[in-house]
């Protein structure tokens, strides 16, 4: 009998936090579930620790590949899930112990996603605060945080996490992806069901440092989905051009009268 929820943990080098992730897992009041640790091909123990677990209990499952980026982990874990639902979980985050039994709660309202209240851990101990969920407001910004539950098939309708998203915004992109052929229906659980680690360095904290990687993103998304943005936004976007060609016009004005003003300085000056 196949299980409910497959929670698929990706992990490069998160030797040092694995332990702390899975006994999350572990701990979950909800039993129904399979656990599959995709090693992303960690130089460290991180095998070492992962199959520490799958000797505990059967429900944890280990699979090594080479490296390729947290992408292509979560799209092999999905491809070997068994659930009809899939849970996400980073193998340096960790999930509070009522979030599975929570959500299947939901299952039979049929929802598109369904996630929680989080807070960051670690370095940082604070809530992660999000704004209310909108479809119209998560293709400007990302709302819903990795470790947000859907369905297997509603992943297979779509290209999967995309992995030329090597820096990061692989989940925001994979959201849009999800629900723009969708019913748009998005379940926020009034608990605080998910942690979120900061360290000093991860791929969150570096491309939010890196302009240009983060800009890249951006804008890689913004042309995957370009239909849609022009769909929801259409007048939006041609303002914002328009705007933009404004601000450079009046930019140019502004040198050119200033020069003008500089060179009657200038001849006042020499007389």
């Amino acid at each position: 009998m196949h299980p409910k929820i497959s929670i698929v943990v990706p992990a490069y080098n998160q030797a040092e936090y694995l332990d702390e992730c899975l006994q999350s897992v572990m701990y979950q009041t909800y039993t129904d579930w399979e656990c599959i640790i995709i090693d992303d091909g960690s130089t460290d123990h991180t095998k070492e620790v992962a199959q520490t677990w799958t000797q505990k209990d059967s429900r944890f499952k280990y699979l090594a590949k080479i490296n390729g980026g947290v992408s292509s982990a979560r799209n092999l874990g999905i491809e070997n899930a068994s659930a009809t639902w899939i849970l996400p979980l980073d193998g340096d985050d960790k999930i509070a112990s009522e979030y599975l039994e929570l959500a299947s709660g939901e299952f039979h309202k049929n929802p598109d996603v369904i996630y929680c209240k989080a807070a960051f851990f670690g370095n940082v101990n604070d809530d992660f605060i999000l704004d209310d969920f909108s479809y119209e407001q998560l293709l400007l910004n990302n709302l819903i945080f990795c470790s947000g539950f859907f369905k297997k098939e509603a992943w297979q309708k779509t290209e999967g996490y995309d992995e030329k998203l090597i820096h990061g915004f692989e989940d925001w992109d994979f959201w849009i992806e999800l629900l723009k052929n969708s019913e748009k229906k998005v379940t926020r659980l009034d608990y605080l069901g998910f942690y979120y680690r900061r360290k000093d360095s991860s791929r969150d904290v570096n491309i939010n440092k890196n302009l240009q990687q983060k800009e890249e993103a951006f804008n890689y998304i913004f042309n995957k989905h370009q239909k849609e943005y022009y769909r929801i936004y259409g007048n939006f976007f041609d303002l914002v051009k328009q705007n933009k060609k404004l601000k450079e016009d009046n930019r140019k004005l502004t040198a050119a009268v200033n020069e003008s003003i500089l060179k009657k300085i200038i001849r006042k000056i020499r007389k």
